[in-house]
C-alpha cells in the first residue's frame, strides 16, 4: 500500500511543523533554502526523506544522506524552476513587463521561459526533456493540493483564443464569467486570450457591478486583439489598477487558468487568480477538461475548441473519472448551423447519463441555472 507523503513548500510550513515536534522522517521538502536550519536537520534523522532542488550546508547534507534521505539537484541554466511547490500568479508570469514600456513583455519571466522553451524544442536535449517533465509534475502537484484546500466547485469555460474583446460575444463571455463566480463556482480556462480572457475577467470583476465591467470593456477594447502584444497586455493591466482587487474579494474572484508554452505566443491573460502553466500541453489539455467537474461551457471557437468538446465527450461517455459533468453549448446558431456540433453530440450521448446534462443556449442565466441544478442533483443534502 503506498502511504501518501507529507509535503513541506515553504520554510513558515517547515518552522511550525518544527515547533510542533514532527518528525522530518519520509518528508519532501520542495525547493527551500535550508542552509538557516542546519542544527534542525542534523536534530533528526531524515530516512526516506526527499529533498528536491532544496540547499543545504555540507554538515546537513552529509547527515541527510548518512541517513537515508534523497536528493535530486537542480539542472544548471534553465529560466524556470523544476521543482516550485505552487501555482504561478500574474505578477511572477509577468515580472520584468512594465506597463506603457514599449517592448517590455519581452522581458518577462512568461516570454523568456517561452524564448528558452522555443530553442530547446530545435534539438533533442534528455536533460531538458527531463527538468520540464519535473517541471508539469510540480504545477500538477501544486494544482492538486490548490484543488483540494477549499471548496472550488470548478467549471471551465472553453472557447477561441481569437475573440476580439470588441465583439459582443467577448461581453457575453465576460458576463458568463461574472455569474458563475457570483453563484460560487471557480472559474478554469486554458488561461490566453480571447474567450478565455473574457472569462476570467469577469470572475475578477465579480464582487463589481454592471458599471464597472462596462467600463473595463471599454478599456479593452482600444486594444481589441492580442497583438501587438504590448498594448494588448497594457489595456489589462490598466484593467487592473482601475479596479484593485481587494484582499477580502481574493476567495471569492478566484479563478484557475491551465496555458502552456506550447502555445507561448499567445500571452496568459492577465486576470486569472492563479496559473497551473504546463510545457506539455497534452497533460495541460486533459487537465483543464477534468478539474471542469461541476460542468464546461463552450464559447464559440474553431479547432481547439471542438477537439476539447470532443475530448471532454470523451471523459463522459466513458465516465473516466467516475461522474459524468455537464456540457454547456453558449450560442445555438454557432453551434447548430455554422458549426454543428450540437445535434452530432445529441446523438453520441443518446442512452448515456451525460446526455441528461447537454445544454445550449444564447442565456447566461439559463446557463448558470443548469450548472446550479447540476450542483443540486450532485449534492442534494446541501
Amino acid at each position: 500500500m503506498i502511504e501518501q507523503r507529507h509535503e513541506i513548500e515553504t520554510i513558515a510550513e517547515l518552522d511550525l511543523h518544527l515547533l510542533a515536534g514532527g518528525s522530518l522522517e519520509g518528508r519532501v521538502f520542495q525547493e527551500l533554502d535550508l542552509r538557516g536550519h542546519t542544527a534542525a536537520l542534523l536534530r533528526s534523522p531524515l530516512t526516506n526523506a526527499l529533498f528536491l532542488g532544496c540547499k543545504l550546508e555540507a554538515e546537513a547534507a552529509t547527515h541527510a544522506n548518512a541517513t537515508g534521505a534523497l536528493f535530486f539537484p537542480d539542472l544548471p541554466n534553465l529560466p524556470y524552476s523544476m521543482y516550485r511547490g505552487a501555482l504561478y500568479s500574474v505578477a511572477e508570469l509577468y515580472a520584468g513587463y512594465e506597463q506603457g514600456v514599449a517592448g517590455s513583455y519581452e522581458q518577462a519571466f512568461d516570454c523568456r521561459v517561452y524564448r528558452h522553451y522555443s530553442e530547446s524544442r530545435k534539438v533533442s536535449d534528455i536533460v531538458e526533456d527531463l527538468a520540464q517533465r519535473i517541471h508539469d509534475h510540480a504545477i500538477t502537484n501544486a494544482l492538486e493540493n490548490w484543488l483540494a484546500e477549499g471548496e472550488h466547485k470548478v467549471a471551465s469555460v472553453m472557447g477561441g483564443h481569437a475573440l476580439s474583446r470588441a465583439d459582443p460575444m467577448y461581453r457575453t463571455v465576460a458576463k458568463l464569467g461574472h455569474e458563475l463566480t457570483l453563484a460560487g463556482f471557480c472559474v478554469a480556462t486554458g488561461g490566453g486570450p480571447g474567450a478565455m480572457e473574457a472569462s476570467h475577467l469577469g470572475a475578477y470583476l465579480a464582487t463589481r457591478g454592471s458599471e464597472e465591467l462596462e467600463a473595463a470593456l471599454a478599456v479593452l477594447a482600444r486594444a481589441p486583439g492580442m497583438l501587438p502584444t504590448d498594448a494588448w497586455l497594457d489595456a489589462a493591466f490598466e484593467v487592473r489598477k482601475m479596479f484593485p482587487m481587494a484582499p477580502e474579494h481574493e476567495s471569492t474572484c478566484r479563478s484557475i487558468a491551465v496555458p502552456t508554452w506550447l502555445y507561448g505566443h499567445e500571452p496568459p491573460n492577465a486576470f486569472a487568480t492563479h496559473f497551473a502553466k504546463y510545457f506539455d500541453n497534452s497533460v495541460r489539455e486533459e487537465g483543464v477538461l477534468a478539474i471542469g467537474m461541476y460542468g464546461i461551457v463552450f464559447a464559440p471557437g474553431s479547432a481547439g475548441t471542438i477537439q476539447e468538446i470532443f475530448q471532454d465527450a470523451a471523459q463522459n461517455h466513458y465516465n473516466t473519472y467516475g461522474h459524468v459533468s455537464p456540457m454547456v453549448f453558449l450560442g445555438k446558431k454557432y453551434w447548430t448551423e455554422d458549426k454543428p456540433v450540437y445535434p452530432l453530440l445529441e446523438k453520441l450521448a443518446a442512452g448515456h447519463d451525460y446526455a441528461r446534462w447537454l445544454c445550449i443556449s444564447d442565456d447566461v442565466d439559463e446557463i448558470v441555472e443548469h450548472l446550479k441544478a447540476y450542483t443540486k442533483a450532485r449534492h442534494p443534502g446541501e
